[in-house]
């Protein structure tokens, strides 16, 4: 019997690792991919992180590269796996955990090799669960190749001719960026009229102003927290509008409909299209949590972390608490949170 079992390897479980560790609790992290780091691997080839390395550090080990360098995903994986070797992490790979169900004092995981029992569990598998995609997508032909930009890897994957880029946010934007290089006519589909931050101002980058202003410390319950994490995220240094100005760049509004070739949007109807990037982000999925109570977005009940069902956390949620909690730098104020908490609560029931 475990004190913990952690659902998902990457940064967020690796935090709550380390603190476990610390509080010399038995635990082991159970990640359904096929090597630490994959979760950033699998991302596409040109990724680049919008925060500088020195603000992307976990517990107990500062992210190994200079100050205001902005790592790949490459860079991330292998910051990770030394992670793993420094703080001896248990981690069990290709493992798919299916169930978790509250039995007495322990749960039971049920697992793609069997199941395993822990007195506690964190679940840390981030927002990004399933890839969503307009139910009108069903109808469009074939012959026009679709991909989510969770499988998008680079422009090679796509046919010759025409493209479309689905999706106003950060990948959307950084995405069109890449395809509309290949000087193809590229459609864009979203809103143009997005909040654009740069990378650096008078200096300094982002990250330090936004560290400096408090940006990232906002507790989702204060009124100005509230209002930031209802509020559209801006993108962060991608040149919007240099690459909305591209000439083979056109942008054609919402995509509202679809029929076999042709694609409806609120500009135009297009009809030559041979390829489709869907850039339109994720929908949670917890209900593999027997017992759990959701929120009408179908994300946790939670009050920073801790769930409705005793000996069950969460980490690595977007506003788990502030802004910065879903952040590589920003998690480990959440895990030791958690840490402290559980510490606390054991010395309640003694």
């Amino acid at each position: 019997m475990l004190d913990f079992v952690i659902v998902g390897g990457a940064q967020a479980g690796l935090s709550m690792a380390y603190y476990l560790n610390k509080l010399g609790k038995t635990y082991v992290i159970i990640d359904k991919e096929e090597e630490v780091g994959a979760s950033w691997l699998n991302r596409w080839d040109s990724l680049k992180l919008f925060t500088p390395s020195e603000f992307n550090n976990l517990p107990g080990m500062d992210f190994p590269a200079q100050k205001g360098y902005y790592p790949s995903k490459e860079d991330v994986a292998a910051y990770f796996k030394q992670y793993v070797a420094k703080f001896n992490i248990e981690i069990r790979l290709n493992t798919l955990v299916k169930e978790v169900v509250k039995e007495d004092d322990f749960f039971i995981l049920k697992h793609t090799k069997g199941q395993i029992k822990s007195r506690n569990v964190v679940i840390a598998t981030g927002p990004f669960h399933i890839p969503y995609t307009p139910s009108f997508s069903q109808k469009i032909s074939e012959d026009i190749f679709q991909i989510h930009s969770n499988y998008y890897k680079n422009p090679g994957q796509l046919q010759e001719g025409p493209a479309m880029v689905v999706g106003a946010g950060d990948s959307g934007f950084q995405i069109l960026d890449e395809i509309s290089q290949t000087n193809r006519t590229t459609y864009f589909s979203g809103a143009t009229n997005v909040r654009v931050l740069p990378q650096e101002i008078l200096g300094k980058t982002l990250w330090w102003w936004f560290t400096k202003i408090g940006f990232l410390s906002f507790s989702r319950k204060t009124w100005l927290g509230k209002k930031l994490s209802r509020s559209k995220q801006p993108i962060i240094g991608t040149d919007v509008k240099s690459i909305l100005q591209r000439d083979n760049v056109l942008p054609v509004g919402k995509t509202t409909n679809a029929k076999e070739q042709i694609i409806f949007t609120e500009n135009q109807k297009i009809k030559e299209l041979k390829n489709i990037v869907w850039a339109t982000g994720y929908r949670p999925n917890f209900g593999w949590i027997e017992g759990l109570e959701l929120t009408k977005d179908g994300y946790p009940k939670h009050h920073r972390g801790v769930s409705n069902i005793d000996g069950l956390y969460f980490i690595g949620l977007p506003w788990l608490h502030t802004r910065g909690s879903a952040t590589l730098g920003g998690i480990k104020k959440d895990a030791q949170y958690l840490a402290n908490y559980i510490k606390a609560e054991e010395k309640t029931l003694l």
